[in-house]
């Protein structure tokens, strides 16, 4: 790849995009049949929003299409580069025809432009953006710092991001979907076991844990081995603020255990007694 294209990759989309700022080439924009184009086989958004393309499909209805599809040419007809919400939109709202601008590009510069223009839009959920940063530093032989310069992301975060393929299946699937959320997803990469991880999730959706709560039963789960472990340390942890004493929760098999909690005066056992007995 020439260093003028991969500048221009560097910038993103708007680069490649005739009539956009720093565009030096000539290519022309023209009206072709939307039959003839087809997806970015390398799309890396496997999930689209069908709220946002019937919207976007009205406004196609009512103004038509204001940017032109990024496509490259192939032995039978066109294949999307970008804008695979747009093509879609168009067919939604039934034109026969749409406007392209042709680019001449490999299949390693049609992942990467495929890849920054959902970042971009904020478009991917975590994990196919996941899918996509694995993809692109495997097809292109990138590191994580190298992808990060391409990108312009941190190497924290794409590697914090990459992590969440190594979470059970269910778990992944319930990120997809928006079920779980990238926070909450984030948390439970250091979860402890995969049926510490799925345990958790599971609470995250019937007991609609907030991503702090559970950033520290995922910190718990991790320190001590178990989700009940766990929970008997978070427990803890939350009697001890609310007391302002230190407190400790024995647990032992057979759902039985014995709760300590720590006083230094009469005073503050009566105090403690009082919001007890209050509570």
């Amino acid at each position: 790849m020439d260093i003028a294209k991969r500048r221009a990759l560097g910038r993103g989309l708007g680069a490649l995009i005739p009539g956009a700022e720093g565009d030096t080439a000539v290519t022309q924009v023209s009206n072709v049949a939307l039959s003839a184009i087809r997806p970015n086989p390398m799309q890396p958004r496997l999930q689209f929003n069908e709220a946002a393309i019937e919207e976007l499909a009205e406004s196609i209805r009512q103004k038509g299409i204001l940017q032109p599809l990024l496509v490259r040419q192939s032995a039978d007809g066109y294949e999307l580069i970008a804008g695979e919400r747009r093509l879609r939109a168009a067919q939604r709202a039934g034109l026969t025809r749409v406007p392209v601008a042709v680019r001449d590009v490999s299949d390693e510069e049609m992942l990467e432009l495929a890849l920054i223009e959902n970042i971009q839009r904020e478009d991917l959920n975590p994990i196919e953006e996941a899918r996509a940063y694995k993809a692109m530093m495997s097809e292109l032989e990138l590191t994580q710092h190298d992808l990060s310069l391409r990108i312009g992301k941190d190497r924290s975060t794409i590697a914090n991001t990459i992590r969440l393929l190594q979470l059970p299946e269910k778990i992944r699937r319930d990120i997809e979907s928006g079920l779980i959320s990238a926070g909450h997803a984030r948390a439970l990469v250091s979860a402890g076991s995969d049926s510490a991880k799925l345990a958790l999730a599971g609470r995250i959706v019937t007991q609609r844990l907030s991503v702090r709560q559970t950033e520290r039963i995922a910190k718990a789960q991790a320190t001590n081995g178990s989700p009940a472990n766990a929970e008997v340390a978070d427990t803890e942890r939350r009697l001890t603020e609310a007391l302002g004493t230190r407190v400790r929760i024995q647990w032992q098999k057979g759902n039985r255990g014995r709760i300590e909690i720590e006083c230094y005066s009469l005073d503050q056992l009566n105090g403690l007694i009082e919001r007890l007995a209050s509570a």
